[in-house]
């Protein structure tokens, strides 16, 4: 596991091994420099951060080896749930830091070459933010969504739905009102069994919720207020 790894590198980390720091200005100052708005606003301080390395990624060309390396470190994240632990550590010295940015490197392959995400994990070990990684991650997908005219879709069921299904109903929503002209649907199914039986469908920041779970919950209040 990464974790592992990681706990072994801080340990092996030299005293003397400290965060590079003109990257780390040239970063910030692609963000700044260059006037690009995001096709969709993310809040919240992993929200900043994600807009930055969007308007960084963009004024360097290169938006999709950023785009890997963020999914790429999103999923090691949602692996190795240890990880989070360890990034939010708040005693880790400038050279655990840099133990532990240079082993995220290495678990996202090819994608470490790339200068803006090295200078991005950079900064955020500098500012002691590396606790947020997961967070930028996810919303800095949103934002690439959005870029690509992208709307997501999660289809929440009891159980696992088969292709068929998932088809059949990504199909009828693409046809709704709910979705823009010229947009595309990205789908995920999520499982949960607590609500027994039929379906949550969540569009972009609609809801609809037509589960057994919610259709009893509606039954009891009806009896409730008879009563």
């Amino acid at each position: 596991m990464f974790a592992r790894q990681a706990i072994r590198s801080v340990r092996a980390a030299a005293p003397q091994r400290t965060l590079a720091r003109a990257p780390v200005r040239s970063y910030a100052a692609a963000a700044a420099t260059q006037d690009v708005k995001p096709p969709v606003a993310v809040y919240g301080l992993d929200g900043t951060y994600a807009t930055a390395l969007y308007t960084a990624a963009v004024k360097t060309s290169s938006l999709d080896p950023t785009a890997k390396a963020l999914s790429a470190l999103g999923d090691l994240l949602a692996k190795d749930t240890k990880l989070a632990t360890i990034l939010n550590t708040p005693t880790l010295t400038d050279s655990d830091k840099s133990a532990i940015v240079a082993e995220l490197q290495k678990n996202i392959g090819a994608a470490s070459s790339n200068e803006t995400v090295k200078n991005f994990l950079a900064t955020l070990a500098e500012n002691n933010r590396l606790g947020i990684l997961q967070g930028v991650s996810e919303k800095f997908g949103q934002i690439m969504s959005a870029s690509r005219g992208e709307v997501e879709l999660v289809i929440t069921s009891a159980q696992q739905l088969d292709n068929k299904t998932l088809s059949r109903i990504e199909n009828a929503i693409a046809k709704s009102p709910y979705v823009g002209q010229g947009k595309k649907l990205k789908v995920t199914n999520q499982v949960n069994p607590d609500i027994l039986g039929g379906l949550v469908v969540e569009i972009g920041d609609r809801t609809i919720d037509l589960s057994v779970s919610a259709k009893i919950a509606k039954l009891n209040k009806l009896l409730t207020d008879t009563l």
